[in-house]
């Protein structure tokens, strides 16, 4: 017989008890203060991607081989004229008009200028290995002030070494509307008793050099003259010469 004391309790009275948790968030914040934590960010590799390749050693390398070609080219022209100028010692040719003569100056009846002259000029090649080809293409003019008197032209030869050539050569020209020309040329003669005159020499020349003849080159020649008459079949006398000589490539 069972006591008064033994008592039997039911199951579900023992599961009924909870066993005390822990909040997940402290008991005095709010909804709104209670985030998620944060994730952990994930750290990705990074590769590099090779950059492209660059051009400047290329364009580098040909700017040094051009200046290198070039620097050699210099050397190479500086040289060879250098040892031509020691074998062969060239010099500037030289020019003289050693005669003027007057054959036509006349002034007609509409005021045109007829004007005639025979020029001898005399043309000297002081070199002893180098010889002058004259060819085709020259001009030779006289000249009061700016005005173009007469013009003519050289003919074709060659000039040897060590040699003296004597050229005649015949200008002639007209001038239009030429009678103030001709009283400026008359007045200066009766007050100064001379007239300058300028004789211009165009002339195309090859070079040669032993046997090698060189490219084509231009001699330019000014001589200034001084005359004391300018009439037609007078004697006229040249009182004052000078020539300048310069080569145009």
């Amino acid at each position: 017989m069972m006591t008064d004391h033994q008592r039997i309790h039911p199951a579900n009275d023992l599961e009924s008890q909870t066993k005390p948790t822990i909040p997940l968030y402290p008991r005095n914040t709010s909804k709104s203060d209670r985030r998620d934590p944060p994730i952990p960010k994930r750290h990705f590799p990074v590769r590099h991607s090779q950059p492209p390749k660059k051009k400047r050693s290329c364009c580098c390398r040909l700017l040094c081989c051009t200046f290198t070609i070039l620097l050699i080219l210099v050397i190479a022209i500086s040289i060879t004229i250098g040892t031509l100028y020691l074998a062969f010692r060239p010099k500037l040719p030289k020019y003289s008009v050693d005669r003027l003569r007057i054959t036509q100056f006349n002034l007609s009846d509409n005021n045109n200028l007829f004007v005639t002259f025979d020029v001898t000029v005399i043309a000297r090649n002081p070199n002893k290995k180098i010889g002058i080809y004259y060819v085709s293409g020259s001009n030779i003019s006289a000249w009061y002030k700016e005005t173009e008197l007469c013009e003519g032209t050289l003919p074709n030869f060659y000039q040897g070494h060590r040699n003296i050539t004597v050229l005649n050569l015949p200008l002639t020209g007209q001038t239009q509307d030429a009678s103030g020309l001709v009283n400026t040329l008359q007045q200066q003669l009766q007050e100064e008793g001379k007239l300058p005159l300028n004789i211009k020499v165009n002339q195309n020349v090859r070079v040669k050099i032993g046997k090698l003849k060189l490219f084509r080159v231009k001699f330019r020649v000014r001589c200034e003259v001084v005359v004391d008459s300018i009439g037609a079949d007078n004697d006229i006398s040249i009182s004052d010469s000078s020539c300048k000589f310069k080569l145009r490539l």
